[in-house]
Formats: structure tokens, C-alpha cells, sequence
């Protein structure tokens, strides 16, 4: 037993090396460009990813118990907590001590060391020193060199006893009985990439199968229409051979005609031969696909390993944890034995292990709590893996514990500034989705294990990252559910091909809910922004070009009819709307390389059959992209025919200044525009004079502006008259009563813009 642990233990260091390596790489970077930026929106960015690297470093170093390593991280997450808010400025004494501290990281690592429970003296120092700097005092600089640092990091290591230590390994042998070799993580992902690979040609090759098939079928239609004047060409023959015409005219016709009949014999030839090369050609590509989609198989296979290797360090790590606070937990595993890709399950180790330390932190209660509830002294931490249809892997991760109290998340919400008053009213989904933002705790004080409001954060940015989603429940007082939804493949995958504009566009398949065609007379303005009603319920309306910031045509969106693509993660659900839906097919995704690492809304790109490049959309970015780009609705460009009239519009408005304004806008905009002091008065004009659109206040004198409305749609002659709202209610409730009354659009005040209100007025009118 005592051998295996230590085989578990050795497997458990060598990862975790690897994995800190990255975490010190980004920590050293972000130093080096803080203070290049130690101030401004880029320095708090910085700030931020350096405390989510030594974050997630501590919570590594926790799980095979090195303390130096853990105890310094945390000292460090004091120092950028409080850079973070604004407490401790940046400067040149503080930014040595935090690159010294990256030095000490980096020497107790590379002193290969084993679990280390004491902390040397030399370390000790370097976390004071962190200590103070924390709480705004920067000690005098004590130089600690590289050497004392591996010197104590290696210390213990040297006192195990002899008998630990075996004089004579083993040699490993390699045969028959054996079954299996190893291989370097290196030389397995060659193998991948280069496989992978082989999905491009693949393509290419259907793509060429298609085009050749194509081309016989022209050939084909050719021969059938030439068939058609077969008939014509005999009689011309048979007339020119009776007729008394010259000779050298009947000659020549003649002459004429037997090339026509040679090109018939041609053509015969020309198609059989296509339709011997279509078949070989399809044949070719069927034998292509299955070899390199068997090849691509095997390869991945070699990929998988059980999710139960990713779960070895996790009980050891629940069981530290809770003994710390005094709390009895029980880990309950599920759905080890399911394979997942190997790369993936490296990723998913840090969303792990926040989930779980937030789980017995902040959810399972204490026994004597737990005891008074009624409930098993011994908590249940639930962690089961299941696979989904659609090549789909769902992980869950609950607890039995006291759940979430939305209360204190939108308390600790609107300390941060993430919650106006008038937000007061979210949802619970709403409420529930706050945790996942930077910042946002509801522990009363910061602890080594939580309290920082990052561990969450980091969650979702990883799982989004690998194409996934984090959804979450919580019931009060009965527990806690996270689920993660991951593909099963992080290179391969299949996406809908969209056109915008003269771009091509690849969005993952994983990420769109469905497809659509609406009309345009079914589009509604709610708030400055375009909705749809779809399996009744109202989805947000963006243009897939205006979120990418791409130039559209004239012509574009003419028609009666625009195609959508809905996309949805989570609670988010947005439809986009796009020139043309071209279909569905697989990809291979190639990132953009290091200068491009990171672009808003660009997953990465892939090649087409065609030889064409075309972006990969991220989901996540574009659902963010969509809600924070306020966009005009959208307004045809192509040109409306005109006989010279202007437009006239009636604004009902109590207000004289508001009605003021409103005025001037339109008139310096070419309307014909009337007044009218409030709803009866509106009224009664439009049954004296014709208007094209009313522009309305909803609260006003004798009749309101939603009463107006209805009394204009009771009214076969007006109808169909486009009607805007124009108001300061902005509530959820006003919005409804308006679009139920009859109006075409709800603008509210507070957000109001004169381009987007006649950007509505010309869609309308």
C-alpha cells in the first residue's frame, strides 16, 4: 500500500510541476507589464490575472500538501487583493518584492522537493515581508538568494530516512507480457495534431467529388437539350440535300451538319468518361473519409483516459479541507470509468477543485448546525460524470449543504457596484448567474481556502474556454448544483456555416439551439433593442454583422424574411441575424497563433473544402458582444421610392420641453411634424388630419399614452398607424403593458438617443 501511495504521489508531483510552471509564467509576464502600465484600466486587468495564477497555484500546491509554496501564494494573494482595491499602490520597492517572491516560487520548484509540510526560515521571511507589504508597510529589503531557497526547499527531502530510499531500481522491461509502452505526451500530440490534419484534405476531397459531379450533371443537361434538336437537324439535312440551291451553299451546310453529329458522338464520350471519374472519384473520397475518420478514431482513443484519474488528488483534498473547519464531508464519486480527452481533463482540474473547496467552504454546514437542521452530521459531496446526446460529456457537482443566499449575493453585488437600485427586482436565475463574477462573495471574512469571490470566476472562464457551459441551482437550506456541459473533442467539432455580408462564418453546433426564418413585419423595438417571439417567449434580435463590426451591402436584408441563428448558453439566449444559413459540417478549429491569442469573438479558423478560410465564432463572446452592443434597429439601406412628400409625424407630449425637443429632432430631420399637449388631444387631431407615425409620452393629463395606443388600434382607420413610446417608465411591467397595448416601440428615456429614435422612425415609416 505504502508504494502505491508513493507511485500515486510521484504521478501527483510531476503534474503539478508542469501545471505551476504555467501558472509562475503568467505571474512573471504580468509583473513585467505592470510595470511597464502600473496604473489605468490595463494595470487593474493585469492585477486581476495575477491574482487568478497564484489563486489556482495555492489551491495545486494545497492538493499534494507542499505548505511553502501554498503559504507564499497566499501571502501573495494579500498583496494583489489589496492592489485590487485600491489600497496599496504600485511601486518600484513593492514590484521587487512581488518578482522576488516569484523567484522563491520558482527555486522551491525546482528543488524537487516531495510534499513539504514546514516552512524554512528563508520563506518565512519572504511571506512576512508580503504580510506587511499587504497592510500598506514595505520592510527594508533583505536579499534572500536563489541557493537558500532550494536549500530549504530540499531540506526535508534529505532527512527522509535511508530505508525510503531504494539503492537499486528495477529496470524496466519491456515484452510480450507487458501489453503496453510509453509514450511522451509530446509525441502523442504529433500524432494528433498530424491526424487532425488529415480532416482538411478530406474535405477538400468531397468538395472536389461534388464539383465533378456537378460538372457531369452540365454535361448531361447539355446532351439532353442537343438531343432535343436532333428532329431539327435531320429535316435541315434532308431539305438541303432536295433543294435546288448552290452547291457550294449546300456543300458548306453539309459540312455543318456532320460536325454536329460528331460533336453529338463527343459528347456521348465526354459523359460516359465524367461518370467513369465521378464514380472513381466519390469511391476515392468514401475510402479517404473512413480511413482517416478510423485513423482520427483510433488516435483519439489513444487520447482518453478514465475520469478517475483526474479524481485521485480530490478525496485527499476534501478530506483536508473539511477537517480544517471542523466539518464532516463525504466525497461520493459516480461515472469515473467514462473516458474523456486527455487535454481536456488537464483544463478541467482547476474548475475542479475551486468547485470543490467552494462547496465545503461555503455550503456544507458545521455538524452542531447540520444536527440542528435535521440533517446527517456527515455532509455529501456528490461528483459524477454522465455522457449526453450530441457528443456531450455532463458534469455535476453538488452538495447537500445550506445552498445559496441571493440576498447576500446581491448585497455583495451592489457593494462592487454590479447592481443599480432599480435592479433590485432580478430573478433568481439572474441572482444565481452574479456568483460567476469577479469579486462577488458572500463569506463575511477572507480565508486561505475562499473568500476572495475569484474561485467561481475562474470556473466559468475555463469551461467557456473549452467550449462548454456552467449552469447552476441552489434551493436555501437544501444545497447546491453546478453543471458542466463539455464537448467531448477540443480540435474537431461540428459547426453551422452562416454567410454575412461577403463572410463566411463558422459557429459551433454546440452552442446553437435552432434556425429560423422571420418575418420582418414580426420584429419589435423593446428598449432600443429588436425582439422576436419564438416558442413564445421574446428572444433578443442582433445583427451578426453589427456585433462583428462588419460593412453590409446595399441590398442587404431586403427581403420579406431574414434568416436567424438562436445561440444559447446557459440562461443566455440571443438570435442573430444573418444573410444566409449554408449548412452544417464538420471543422477543424486551429487557433490564430500567439500574436492573435486573444480576439473578441474569434474562437479560431478553419479551412474549407473549398480552400477558403473562414472564422470560428465563440458563442460566450458574441452572447456578451450582443447584450452590451446597443445597436439601432435595423434599417434597410436599399433606396425607398419617394414621390417628393414629406413624412408627417404627430408627438403627444405634456411636457413642453420634452415636446420641444422632440419637435426640433424631427423637423431638422425633414418630418412634417404636429403637437398635441396629451392623449385625448393626440386623438382628437388624428380624426382631423392624416399622420404617417405618432410619437408618445405614456404619462400624461386625461389620457395616457397607453390608452392612446389602444384607442389608435381599436380604430379601423388608424389601426395601422406605427406608434412609439417615448417614456421614463422602465419597468419590466410598463415595457409589456406597452407592447400588449399595440406599440411598435418602447424607448425609454433614460437611455434615449435621437439616431436610434429615427432609425426607428424610418424602419416604421
Amino acid at each position: 500500500m505504502t508504494n502505491k501511495n508513493d507511485a500515486l504521489l510521484q504521478r501527483l508531483l510531476a503534474t503539478f510541476r508542469v501545471e505551476a510552471d504555467e501558472h509562475l509564467e503568467a505571474m512573471a509576464a504580468g509583473l513585467l507589464a505592470l510595470e511597464k502600465t502600473p496604473s489605468g484600466a490595463q494595470a487593474a486587468s493585469v492585477i486581476e490575472t495575477i491574482f487568478r495564477e497564484a489563486h489556482s497555484l495555492k489551491g495545486a500546491s494545497r492538493a499534494v500538501n507542499i505548505v511553502p509554496i501554498e503559504s507564499l501564494c497566499q501571502s501573495l494573494e494579500g498583496v494583489f487583493a489589496a492592489l485590487k482595491k485600491g489600497q496599496l499602490p504600485v511601486s518600484v520597492p513593492l514590484l521587487d518584492l512581488l518578482h522576488r517572491a516569484i523567484d522563491g516560487l520558482a527555486n522551491l520548484l525546482a528543488g524537487d522537493a516531495g510534499a513539504v509540510s514546514t516552512i524554512a526560515p528563508a520563506v518565512a521571511l519572504l511571506i512576512s515581508q508580503l504580510e506587511q507589504a499587504a497592510n500598506g508597510f514595505l520592510p527594508a529589503q533583505h536579499t534572500i538568494t536563489a541557493s537558500a531557497i532550494k536549500t530549504t526547499a530540499a531540506a526535508p527531502a534529505m532527512e527522509a530516512p535511508a530505508a525510503a530510499v531504494a539503492p537499486h531500481a528495477p529496470p524496466v522491461t519491456f515484452g510480450p507480457a507487458s501489453g503496453t509502452v510509453r509514450i511522451s505526451v509530446t509525441k502523442l500530440d504529433t500524432v494528433m495534431c498530424q491526424v487532425e490534419e488529415l480532416i482538411s484534405p478530406r474535405l477538400a476531397a468531397r468538395q472536389r467529388a461534388l464539383e465533378l459531379r456537378d460538372v457531369a450533371a452540365t454535361v448531361s443537361a447539355w446532351k439532353k437539350a442537343r438531343m432535343h434538336i436532333q428532329p431539327a437537324l435531320r429535316q435541315i439535312e434532308h431539305t438541303t440535300a432536295r433543294s435546288d440551291s448552290s452547291t457550294r451553299w449546300r456543300k458548306e451546310l453539309l459540312k455543318v451538319l456532320d460536325y454536329l453529329e460528331g460533336e453529338h458522338l463527343f459528347m456521348v464520350d465526354i459523359e460516359n468518361r465524367l461518370s467513369k471519374l465521378n464514380k472513381s472519384a466519390a469511391r476515392d473520397q468514401r475510402a479517404l473519409a473512413a480511413m482517416t475518420d478510423s485513423l482520427l478514431h483510433d488516435v483519439k482513443e489513444m487520447q482518453l483516459l478514465p475520469f478517475a484519474s483526474l479524481l485521485d488528488v480530490l478525496p485527499r483534498l476534501a478530506r483536508d479541507l473539511a477537517r480544517e473547519q471542523g466539518k464532516e464531508v463525504e466525497l461520493a464519486l459516480q461515472g469515473g470509468e467514462i473516458e474523456l480527452d486527455r487535454r481536456m481533463l488537464d483544463e478541467l482540474k482547476d474548475p475542479l477543485i475551486h468547485l470543490l473547496r467552494n462547496a465545503i467552504d461555503h455550503g456544507i454546514e458545521s455538524p452542531v448546525v447540520r444536527t440542528t437542521l435535521g440533517k446527517p452530521v456527515q455532509g455529501t459531496i456528490t461528483l459524477a460524470v454522465s455522457q449526453r446526446d450530441g457528443g456531450k460529456v455532463e458534469l455535476l457537482v453538488a452538495d447537500d449543504g445550506a445552498g445559496i443566499d441571493g440576498e447576500r449575493v446581491k448585497a455583495a453585488a451592489g457593494k462592487l457596484g454590479m447592481l443599480g437600485e432599480e435592479e433590485g427586482g432580478i430573478s433568481e436565475r439572474e441572482t444565481l448567474a452574479l456568483v460567476f463574477q469577479s469579486g462577488v462573495s458572500t463569506s463575511p471574512i477572507i480565508t486561505d481556502v475562499s473568500g476572495r469571490g475569484l474561485g467561481l470566476a475562474i470556473v466559468r472562464e475555463k469551461v467557456e474556454r473549452l467550449g462548454g457551459t456552467v449552469l447552476i441551482e441552489s434551493k436555501h437550506g437544501l444545497g447546491t448544483s453546478f453543471h458542466i456541459v463539455l464537448p467531448l473533442s477540443l480540435a474537431t467539432f461540428r459547426a453551422v456555416l452562416v454567410r454575412v455580408g461577403e463572410q463566411l462564418c463558422a459557429i459551433p453546433s454546440t452552442g446553437v439551439e435552432r434556425v429560423a426564418r422571420i418575418a420582418t413585419e414580426a420584429i419589435r423595438t423593446v428598449e432600443n433593442r429588436e425582439t422576436i417571439v419564438l416558442d413564445k417567449s421574446v428572444v433578443a434580435l442582433a445583427g451578426l454583422a453589427d456585433v462583428l463590426e462588419i460593412a453590409l451591402t446595399a441590398s442587404a436584408h431586403a427581403d420579406a424574411h431574414v434568416p436567424v441563428i438562436v445561440l444559447g448558453l446557459g440562461d443566455a439566449r440571443v438570435a442573430f441575424r444573418v444573410d444566409e444559413i449554408l449548412g452544417e459540417q464538420e471543422i477543424l478549429v486551429k487557433s490564430l497563433g500567439p500574436q492573435l491569442a486573444r480576439v473578441r469573438n474569434v474562437a479560431g479558423a478553419s479551412m474549407l473544402g473549398t480552400g477558403r478560410v473562414v472564422p470560428v465564432l465563440n458563442v460566450a463572446d458574441l452572447l456578451k458582444s450582443a447584450v452590451s452592443h446597443v445597436a439601432a434597429p435595423h434599417v434597410p439601406t436599399a433606396d425607398k421610392p419617394t414621390n417628393g412628400k414629406k413624412l408627417s409625424i404627430l408627438v403627444a407630449e405634456d411636457s413642453i420641453t420634452s415636446r420641444s425637443l422632440l419637435k426640433n429632432i424631427l423637423e431638422s430631420a425633414g418630418y412634417v411634424v404636429s403637437t398635441a399637449v396629451d392623449g385625448m388631444d393626440a386623438l382628437t387631431t388624428l380624426k382631423t388630419a392624416a399622420f404617417d407615425l405618432i410619437v408618445s409620452d405614456v404619462e400624461m393629463p386625461r389620457m395616457d399614452g397607453f390608452d392612446l395606443t389602444a384607442r389608435i388600434r381599436a380604430d379601423k382607420q388608424l389601426a395601422a398607424l406605427p406608434v412609439v413610446l417615448v417614456t421614463a417608465l422602465e419597468s419590466r411591467e410598463h415595457r409589456e403593458r406597452g407592447i400588449d397595448a399595440g406599440a411598435n416601440a418602447y424607448i425609454v428615456k433614460s437611455s434615449f438617443d435621437q439616431s436610434n429614435l429615427l432609425d426607428i422612425i424610418r424602419r416604421l415609416i
